[in-house]
Order: structure tokens, then C-alpha cells, then sequence
């Protein structure tokens, strides 16, 4: 059997479930990743924590986020133009195989008593590089994984995923933390680890098929680069989430720093970030409701207004819990963002462009990420929590402005169909 024949017949099996939960593949790769994504959440709040006991420094919790995120802007165009020529689910086991290890290292440096802030650097990064790789390869492979008619539904699971993850994992990070500093990250190394296992029963053909021979791989990029700046509406929407994204890598320090001078225990905090969780996991579930009644372009204009709305009341809130309901009613917009918006790029992109193409999108996006981490230590050492928390209102208020007055998302087409 040919790879084209293969793949075909990969296709057919996804397409065989009437319902998403039918679709053994698609069950596959979500359950590993629910649980590989509730073991990073554990561990993306007690890296923090540990710098912080470790230097007391918030300029170098803001260090080591920027270099955990770093990879984002490195590597999201190479990975693109690599994943449209490779096996993307053997990519993904390795990637897979390397966090176990990097994370694993952690654990093992505490008990040992040899950790250094320079381990937990280039743990980081490691583990960012093999997150972004398994990024583009996740969300290139869907596509190939359920039907037309699945997409929404499958859209609105992965954001599930993510939310369920925010919802228990930084809480769940936070107590095993007070419990053992080792614990989080322990955890996290042995969630990558049943993903592996998953990964391997994934019966589907996930290599490309491609239409013409690969090139050079920096013509591929080009590629890719000029077909996303013929779209104004995934342009546009691409820096609007370059940009909030941004403001919620360094709303999520500012918040440890906050919740902490408010008085909160590790756990705390944790249930504070879980919040989250709480908030994107309902709009996960209302997604696709959101999605059969608004168009993308009033989802891409309102919920830039709403995250400015909500935004600033937090600085004025008096205990830490009392941050949660804002923090998850921000949260909540994020997914529905997600399924409408990302669902109008499935639509559009086409199939042998999909891995270079989401990963200009994610470099754009996640790219931006690193500078939110390093604006938060940067704010959080010039002026007080809350302080930082209003200035964030800046930028956040630059997107809503960016977002109403783009003729690429107020022209956007209404799209039916894959």
C-alpha cells in the first residue's frame, strides 16, 4: 500500500464515527494530551515558586519564563516546513520521550541537592523546543484525524483539554509544591510518559501528502509567509493574539506576586490560576454553541472589549480569591476565540500548507509570549502588583482598538464547510 493509499485509508477510519467519541485515533491522541497538558500546568506554576524560594527574585521567575518560551520565537517557522515533509506522530513521540527526560532532570537534581537556577534555564528551553514541534504537528494532524463534521466538536474538546488542565493544574501544582518542591515536576515527567504510550496505538498515516516535491526549506516558509499575508482576516486576528497573549503570559506572574503579597499560601495560588481553568472550561463547553450564532469577525471585535473590561477591576480586588471570578470570566472568552476563529483558519488553509502555515500563526502568537514573562518582572520590580495590573490595561486596550478598526476582520466572510 502507497503512502497516498494509506493516508486515504486513515481518513476513512476517521471518518467512519458518526460521533466524535467514536473516533479511536482522535481519543487517543486527546486523552495522552489531557493528561501531558495537566502535568506542564502543574509544573508551569511551581517553576515560579521554586525560583522564587530559590533567589527571591521576581526579574528571574520573569527569566525563566522568557527562556521556557523562548523556542516560540526560535523555532515555529522551521518546525512548520519540517512537520509538511515528516511522520508528524513519530515527531511527536520523540518530542515526547525528550520531556520525560528534561522535566524528569528536575526531581532528580532537588533529591540529589545539585539544582541550579542554570538546570531549570535550559529544562526550560528543552522543554519548550520539543512543546513547539508537538504544537505544530498537533493541530496539523487534526485535519487528517476527524471529519468536516467533526472539527467544531473537536475544536471545542482540545480547548476542553487546555481549560480542564488550567482548571486543576495549577492548584493541583501548588499543593504537591507545598507537599515536596520535587512533586510538580515529578508528576509532569510521568505524564509525558503515558502520552508516549498513547502515541504509540495511533493506528493513522500522518505524513503529508504532499502536491508538489519539497524545496529548500526556506522557500517552503515563503510559501507559507505569502499565502497568510493574502488572508487580512488570520493576519489581522494572528496579531491580536500575538499581543494578548502578551498580556496573559505576564497577568499569570503578576497574579503569583499579587496573590502571594495578599497573603496566599502556595495552594492558594494555585486555585487562583485554576480559575483559569474554571472560566476558559465553560467556554470551551459553550464554544460551539457561540460558534453557530455569531461570525468570527463579532467574536474578533468583542472579545477584545471584553478582556479590556475586565482586566482593570483586578487591581482593585481586596483577597485573593476574589481575583477568581474575574480571572475565569477572562478565560472564558478565550476558547470560544479559539474554536470560531481558529476553526475560520481550518476552512481556509489548505491541506499541504496546513503545518507551514499554523506554524507562521504560532510563531506569531506564542512567539510574543516570551516578552509578556519578561514585561512582568520588568513591572512587578518598577511598581506594585497592582500597579503592573493596570498597566497591562495598555496593550490590552491597543488590541480591542486594532481589532475594530480592521477592514480584514470587519469584511471577514461568513464560511460554511471545510
Amino acid at each position: 500500500m502507497g503512502r497516498g493509499e494509506a493516508q486515504a485509508v486513515g481518513r476513512d477510519q476517521a471518518a467512519a464515527p458518526e460521533s466524535l467519541w467514536r473516533n479511536r485515533d482522535f481519543l487517543l491522541l486527546w486523552t495522552g494530551q489531557v493528561l501531558s497538558t495537566l502535568g506542564t500546568r502543574m509544573s508551569s506554576v511551581a517553576v515560579p515558586l521554586l525560583v522564587l524560594s530559590m533567589t527571591g527574585s521576581a526579574s528571574k521567575a520573569g527569566v525563566a519564563g522568557f527562556v521556557s518560551t523562548l523556542p516560540y520565537l526560535l523555532f515555529y517557522l522551521p518546525a512548520g516546513a519540517l512537520l509538511d515533509r515528516l511522520d508528524r506522530r513519530r515527531v511527536m513521540w520523540w518530542c515526547e520521550a525528550v520531556r520525560v527526560v528534561a522535566l524528569g532532570s528536575i526531581p532528580v537534581a532537588l533529591y540529589l541537592d545539585r539544582l541550579t537556577f542554570g538546570l531549570l534555564l535550559v529544562a526550560g528551553f528543552v522543554g519548550g523546543t520539543c512543546f513547539v514541534f508537538f504544537s505544530v504537528a498537533e493541530k496539523s494532524v487534526l485535519p487528517s484525524l476527524v471529519t468536516s463534521e467533526q472539527l467544531t466538536p473537536a475544536l471545542a474538546q482540545q480547548e476542553a483539554k487546555s481549560r480542564a488542565a488550567g482548571l486543576a493544574g495549577p492548584p493541583l501544582g501548588g499543593f504537591l509544591y507545598g507537599v515536596s518542591h520535587a512533586l510538580p515536576f515529578l508528576a509532569d515527567a510521568v505524564s509525558y510518559v503515558i502520552s508516549l504510550v498513547t502515541l504509540s496505538f495511533i493506528r493513522a498515516d500522518l505524513r503529508v501528502e504532499r502536491k508538489e516535491p519539497a524545496r529548500p526549506l526556506w522557500r517552503e516558509v515563503g510559501a507559507g509567509v505569502r499565502w497568510l499575508l493574502r488572508e487580512p482576516f488570520i493576519r489581522v486576528t494572528v496579531v491580536c493574539v500575538a499581543l494578548t497573549n502578551v498580556m496573559f503570559q505576564a497577568l499569570t506572574l503578576i497574579l503569583i506576586v499579587l496573590a502571594r503579597d495578599l497573603g496566599a499560601s502556595s495552594g492558594i495560588t494555585g486555585a487562583v490560576l485554576g480559575f483559569f481553568g474554571c472560566g476558559g472550561l465553560a467556554g470551551a463547553f459553550a464554544a460551539p454553541w457561540i460558534q453557530r450564532r455569531l461570525s468570527p469577525r463579532t467574536v474578533a471585535i468583542g472579545a477584545t472589549w471584553l478582556w479590556v473590561a475586565l482586566l482593570i477591576p483586578i487591581a482593585a480586588m481586596p483577597t485573593p480569591l476574589t481575583l477568581g471570578p474575574l480571572v475565569a470570566a477572562m478565560a472564558f472568552v478565550g476558547p470560544v476565540w479559539n474554536v470560531v476563529v481558529v476553526g475560520y483558519q481550518y476552512k481556509v488553509i489548505p491541506d499541504d500548507m496546513l503545518a507551514r502555515v499554523k506554524s507562521i500563526v504560532l510563531l506569531v502568537s506564542w512567539g510574543a509570549i516570551p516578552f509578556g514573562s519578561l514585561l512582568a518582572g520588568a513591572l512587578l520590580d518598577a511598581t506594585s502588583p497592582r500597579g503592573s495590573v493596570l498597566a497591562l490595561s495598555g496593550p490590552t486596550l491597543l488590541v480591542a482598538v486594532i481589532a475594530t478598526a480592521s477592514p480584514g476582520i470587519r469584511k471577514a466572510a461568513v464560511l460554511t464547510g471545510r
